[in-house]
C-alpha cells in the first residue's frame, strides 16, 4: 500500500512539475514575442521634440521660458508651425526680445508660431496677419455686426447692399473671411458681448479694393459662420426684391419703327418728297 501510495506521489510531482515546465516556456515565449513587438513598434514610431505650454497663457502676456517644457512627440502627430526645441521660440542667448502671447494657449498645448508673436514684436493686430495679407475695417452696427456676438477669431461671410440699375440688391461678396480684432481689441479671449463699431478682418489686396469700393457704395454686412462650418458656395448670390417675393420681372419690349423711304423732289424752289416702297 506504501508503494503504491509512492508511485502515485512520484506520478503527482512529475505532473506538476511538466506543467510547470510548459507554463514557464510559454510565458518566455510572450516575453520574446513582447520584445519583438516593442523593438518594431520603437523602429516604426519616429519621435521628435514639441514645446509644451506648464501653465495657460492669455493673450497679451510675455513669454518666458518657465512658461514651457520640452517632451518628445510622434513625429506624424506634430501640428504645422509648432515649436521643436526651447531655442527656436526663447532664442539661443537669454538677450533676445521675448515674444508676446497671440492666441490662449491652455497647459499641455503644444505651441506653434500662431499662438505667438516674432521676437520682440507685441501682440498687435499686424503680428496676427499671414504673410501677403491685409488688414481691412468695416464699419458695422447692432444689424449688420450679428448683435455684438462676433469675436476675434470667428469667421464670417460678407454681403453687400446697394442699388443696382436703380434696383436694390444684396450680394454675396467673400466667404469664411477670418475676424482678427473688434474695434480695437484683438483679444480672442475677451466674452464680453459688445454691439461693435468696426471689425477689422483679414484678406488678401485684391479683396481690400473690393471691399472698399462695397463699403462706400452701399452697406456691408456680417454673417456669422458656425465654428465647424467648412462649406464654401463658390458663387455668385444675388438676390433683388423681385426674386425675394417670388415675383417675374417685366420684360421692356421696345417698339421697332416702320422703315420709311423717300424720293426727293426739286421744282425750282420747291422742295417735295413723296414715300416710296423701301429696297
Amino acid at each position: 500500500m506504501r508503494i503504491v501510495f509512492a508511485l502515485v506521489f512520484l506520478f503527482g510531482i512529475g505532473i506538476a512539475g511538466f506543467a510547470a515546465y510548459l507554463a514557464m516556456e510559454q510565458f518566455k515565449g510572450l516575453q520574446a514575442q513582447n520584445r519583438m513587438l516593442n523593438a518594431k513598434a520603437a523602429k516604426v514610431v519616429e519621435t521628435t521634440s514639441v514645446i509644451l505650454a506648464k501653465t495657460q497663457l492669455r493673450y497679451g502676456q510675455e513669454l518666458r521660458r518657465e512658461h514651457a517644457y520640452e517632451v518628445s512627440f510622434p513625429k506624424d502627430a506634430v501640428p504645422e508651425n509648432a515649436f521643436t526645441s526651447m531655442e527656436e521660440l526663447f532664442g539661443p542667448e537669454d538677450d533676445t526680445p521675448p515674444r508676446a502671447v497671440l492666441r490662449t494657449v491652455d497647459p499641455g498645448e503644444i505651441i506653434s508660431d500662431r499662438k505667438v508673436t516674432r521676437f520682440g514684436q507685441d501682440a498687435g493686430v499686424s503680428s496676427m496677419l499671414n504673410k501677403g495679407m491685409r488688414a481691412f475695417t468695416i464699419r458695422v452696427d447692432v444689424l449688420t455686426g450679428v448683435s455684438g456676438f462676433l469675436q476675434p477669431g470667428d469667421r464670417v461671410d460678407v454681403f453687400w447692399s446697394g442699388e443696382q440699375r436703380g434696383r436694390p440688391v444684396t450680394k454675396l461678396l467673400m466667404e469664411d473671411v477670418d475676424i482678427i480684432a473688434i474695434d480695437q481689441s484683438a483679444d480672442e479671449d475677451a466674452n464680453r458681448p459688445t454691439v461693435a463699431r468696426t471689425v477689422t478682418v483679414e484678406v488678401t489686396p485684391l479683396i481690400v479694393a473690393t471691399l472698399a469700393q462695397a463699403q462706400a457704395s452701399g452697406r456691408l454686412s456680417l454673417a456669422l459662420r458656425g465654428a465647424e462650418e467648412e462649406q464654401i458656395m463658390g458663387e455668385l448670390l444675388e438676390v433683388t426684391q423681385e426674386s425675394m417675393l417670388g415675383l417675374q420681372e417685366e420684360e421692356v419690349v421696345e417698339e421697332v419703327e416702320e422703315e420709311k423711304c423717300f424720293n426727293t423732289i426739286r421744282r425750282e424752289l420747291q422742295v417735295t418728297r413723296i414715300e416710296v416702297p423701301c429696297p
